[in-house]
């Protein structure tokens, strides 16, 4: 079995990382501060201690990196006002250096659309505000790589990230009317686990569940799931995108176990 390297093991990389050490992979990954380092080595997975905002060990970078293939999954928090995004990936990139991997995957977000009333495929990504202009200079970075493949998230969900929560209590919420986009953390487990064990894989992919209730829907009946109070929303018309998340069914014969989001409710 092949050995790989997850940068960045938090909500998404340690199910990730567990998962591929049942499928006997044997799994390399970081944390920025040592005391965190317990919790990996625990789990089988052979921890470094690695944090790209500082003066980077290079010995212990390099054992890092050395394996077979390669998951990047920084979370960008641009949202948050966070601004060391593009100097991570370069301090990154810069370490990496000409080395090959059987697999590079990068994880991005759907961010990279606009808001228009349209079904987004992988290739209608575009700068359309400045958020989107730093998400596509990351993917640029990994995707000029040999056997990469850039994958777009959509709103993440699962255990500890029960939609529930995101809109409970809030009144005159706009958009009401506009599709939700969101993917369970069971299926991105799965659909990366797939394109590092696939021969022959995409450039690009999105991974968003194929249904999409309105978000008036979805967050009224999601806050009572969650046992809170349902959000008002107002009558204004907003573009409605939705996702299309279908290209990894067609070429890697990928199935959502997570499909419908009212059903997911359970899965939160």
């Amino acid at each position: 079995m092949a050995s790989v390297t997850i940068i960045g093991c938090g909500w998404f990389g340690f199910p990730l990382a567990q998962s591929l050490i049942s499928q006997g992979h044997h799994v390399k990954s970081n944390k920025r501060k040592q005391a965190d380092l317990i919790a990996l080595s625990q789990a089988g997975i052979t921890a470094y201690q690695l944090d790209l905002s500082t003066e980077i060990d290079l010995a212990s970078a390099t054992e890092l990196l050395d394996s077979d293939m390669l998951v990047v999954n920084i979370p960008p928090g641009l949202r948050r006002g966070e601004t060391d995004y593009m100097a991570n990936l370069n301090s990154l990139k810069s370490v990496i250096g000409d080395k090959q991997y059987q697999r590079v995957i990068f994880i991005s977000t759907s961010g990279v659309y606009p808001s228009e009333d349209k079904i987004m495929t992988e290739q209608d990504a575009i700068s359309h505000s400045p958020v989107s202009d730093i998400l596509l200079q990351a993917e640029s970075l990994f995707s000029c790589m040999d056997n990469a493949c850039i994958v777009r998230f959509s709103g993440l969900v699962g255990p500890k990230r029960h939609p529930g929560r995101f809109l409970a209590g809030k009144e005159n919420v706009s958009g009401g009317n506009v599709a939700v986009n969101l993917v369970h953390l069971d299926d991105c487990v799965a659909a990366i686990s797939l394109i590092l064990n696939s021969s022959s894989i995409g450039a690009v992919y999105n991974l968003c569940a194929p249904d999409h209730p309105t978000k008036q829907i979805f967050y009224s009946q999601a806050a009572i799931h969650a046992g809170m109070s349902a959000p008002t929303f107002d009558q204004q018309i907003s573009p409605s995108k939705v996702i299309d998340g279908n290209l990894i069914c067609q070429q890697l014969g990928f199935t959502y176990q997570q499909p419908h989001l009212l059903k997911m409710l359970d899965a939160c």
